[in-house]
């Protein structure tokens, strides 16, 4: 394989000069037609890895995610891979399948691959697969939900759950609703338990009785969102509104409330919860 020496021969150029180049720093107009004529000559390419080795950088960051079939996923991981490939770094995206040892040995194997940076939408508050990487200095960014044993050594992005279920659950209680379901995602992931806060808090701040039957837990996918709003259904005979707190439940209780032969929202008003616009 051509080398930066080879480049440096062909193009008449000191290897420093070369080498600034390519580490994207400024050489003047003529010397860099030179080495780019050089360098296409000689089909040369940088060897990252060997680079990687003397810079201690990959320029590579590593994602994390529970489903990469879940809608915000899938709408979110493609605009942040764009984002980092504007500032030069490559990614590697891998799925957890929702399983704590699959989180920490995906760790483990990224951290192996000498990525510059952690992105993780963690399956659950427990933070310990993390805690290798951010004893070694890697910078780790929580994307929608945060674990309360790491808070103030990474960064995260959240939307503000509590806030919007407050304004979901007023708005159906502005229409005349009194009897509101709630499909409130898992119980051991943070976003779920913020809106499942916002809703409990607006009941109560309306005067409205908090009631255990109209509170169904369940995972952010489409079938157990069909599942919970099936029990809800079956157990609250005068329920007029429902409350989903993730995209994908949305769909599974839709797919629910039509088996019911339910008109929406004539028989039943659906809040939907879509944290991926």
């Amino acid at each position: 394989m051509p080398t930066i020496k080879d480049v440096s021969k062909l193009s008449g150029l000191a290897y420093a000069t070369i080498s600034k180049y390519l580490n994207g720093g400024n050489v003047l107009p003529q010397n860099r037609e030179k080495i780019e004529a050089a360098i296409k000559e000689l089909n040369f390419t940088v060897n990252e890895f060997a680079r990687g080795l003397k810079t201690n950088k990959s320029n590579t960051v590593g994602i994390i995610i529970p489903d990469i079939g879940n809608c915000y996923v899938a709408l979110t991981i493609p605009i942040i891979v764009d984002e980092l490939r504007k500032k030069g770094y490559a990614t590697i995206i891998c799925d957890s399948r929702s399983d704590h040892e699959r989180e920490t040995e995906l760790v483990s194997f990224l951290m192996a691959k000498r990525v510059d940076g952690l992105i993780n939408m963690p399956i659950g508050p427990d933070a310990s697969h993390l805690y290798t990487a951010i004893e070694n200095g890697i910078p780790v960014v929580l994307l929608d939900r945060i674990v309360s044993d790491c808070i103030g050594q990474v960064d995260a992005v959240l939307v503000k759950n509590i806030h919007a279920a407050q304004d979901a659950t007023s708005y159906l209680i502005e229409k005349g609703h009194t009897e509101i379901g709630i499909i409130a995602g898992p119980r051991d992931v943070s976003t779920a338990l913020e809106r499942l806060t916002g809703y409990i808090g607006m009941l109560k701040k309306s005067g409205l009785a908090i009631k255990d039957s109209l509170i169904e837990h369940c995972d952010f996918t489409s079938e157990d969102g069909y599942r919970a709003c099936k029990r809800l259904l079956k157990n609250n005979p005068g329920m007029t509104a429902l409350f989903a707190t993730n995209y994908d439940v949305t769909v599974g209780a839709m797919m629910a409330v039509n088996e019911y032969g339910l008109s929406v929202p004539d028989d039943l008003s659906v809040f939907g919860f879509d944290d991926s616009r």
